[in-house]
């Protein structure tokens, strides 16, 4: 998969973002035929998934066109179109009706079941737009093709939850949740913090003790916590993917993935170059990544007395460098990782690893 970044610019400015994204009328977004050849060029070189992003990509002047250039691309198995949901009025959700492409994917972002929660980040009145963008999608008939991603908290995580049923009720396809990385905007903020592992544990006992949220779990979710503790057991047999989901800024810069901006694995020129040329420059570049990885696994002293320590491996290390800016670190979930791992109650989750 690779993510390409269409603007920086969005009409929310939310206390989390990475980007640090701004006004729309402040910056310029890439060139629509810029973004066609690189997709186009992408699809040649048998990428599976291109990604649209921002900022906010319906921001984007063009952003149809460019969503339809993607769709229309032989050998290329899905778009996914990422949004904040707000700006999903009827007249863009008539225009992604009309597009007959099965592999079309829309992920729109929602931090809380309720506005209390969700705006607390990013802003009066979001949270109302975006659930009835939703609402929109799933009355279009695109529910099945919709997700919406959850940025855990320590104010919004109790709200997991209530925010699986109010998703099945709405007819939407599921939700993946990520914790949230002490990055762009949310580094050094005060207003917002990661959750506690107290919270994790009481999802974990609810999730033992309440049939109808793991049924509904099972359906629609796919949270950190609960899928570590399925495979805690199991020795992780994947070295980083990083290298599997280049991330292309709107400076033409590409890394690795989105986690890992890390200036010594950037290559420029991404929006004037050949991009088998760039993507060749960049893999000679990010054969490095592996042997870290190797490294941290084999070299992290925290790790070698942690129950976990087969399944987590180091954790994420494009985590790790986001947060302290050091490969060779823990990443910023250690803590919340050990409370999963160490979480005595075992039987509901025998044979699910």
């Amino acid at each position: 998969m690779v993510t390409l970044m269409m603007t920086n610019g969005c009409n929310l400015r939310c206390s989390h973002c990475w980007p640090e994204s701004c006004s729309p009328e402040s910056v310029q977004p890439v060139p629509t035929k810029t973004l066609q050849r690189m997709i186009r060029e992408l699809a040649s070189l048998e990428v599976e998934e291109i990604c649209l992003t921002g900022g906010e990509p319906l921001t984007h002047p063009d952003w149809f066109n460019i969503l339809n250039y993607a769709c229309s691309q032989p050998g290329l198995k899905r778009v996914s179109l990422q949004t904040n949901g707000t700006l999903l009025d009827d007249t863009k959700i008539k225009v992604l009706h009309s597009m007959f492409f099965k592999g079309l994917q829309i992920q729109v972002s929602l931090d809380g079941a309720s506005k209390r929660t969700h705006d607390r980040v990013r802003g009066q009145g979001s949270f109302e737009s975006a659930l009835q963008g939703l609402k929109r999608l799933s009355e279009a008939g695109l529910g099945k093709q919709t997700q919406v991603a959850f940025t855990e908290m320590q104010h919004n995580f109790a709200e997991l939850p209530f925010l699986l049923e109010l998703l099945d009720d709405l007819g939407i396809s599921g939700c993946v949740s990520g914790t949230l990385v002490p990055q762009g905007r949310a580094k050094g903020a005060n207003q917002i913090d990661s959750p506690t592992p107290s919270q994790y544990k009481k999802l974990l006992d609810l999730y033992q003790s309440d049939l109808e949220f793991r049924s509904r779990y099972k359906r629609l979710g796919n949270i950190a916590a609960l899928e570590w503790l399925k495979g805690r057991s199991s020795e992780s047999a994947q070295e980083c993917v990083c290298i599997e989901t280049p991330y292309i800024n709107t400076e033409g810069q590409i890394y690795p993935c989105h986690f890992l901006p890390a200036p010594e694995f950037a290559v420029k020129g991404a929006h004037h170059r050949s991009l088998e040329t760039v993507m060749m420059e960049a893999i000679a570049l990010w054969a490095k990544l592996p042997e870290i990885d190797h490294r941290r696994r084999r070299e992290l002293q925290p790790c070698k007395v942690c129950p976990g320590r087969l399944h987590c491996a180091g954790g994420c290390m494009g985590r790790a460098y986001a947060a302290t800016g050091d490969f060779m670190s823990v990443e910023d979930r250690c803590v919340l990782r050990k409370s999963v791992y160490s979480w005595k109650n075992l039987p509901i989750f025998a044979g699910e690893g």
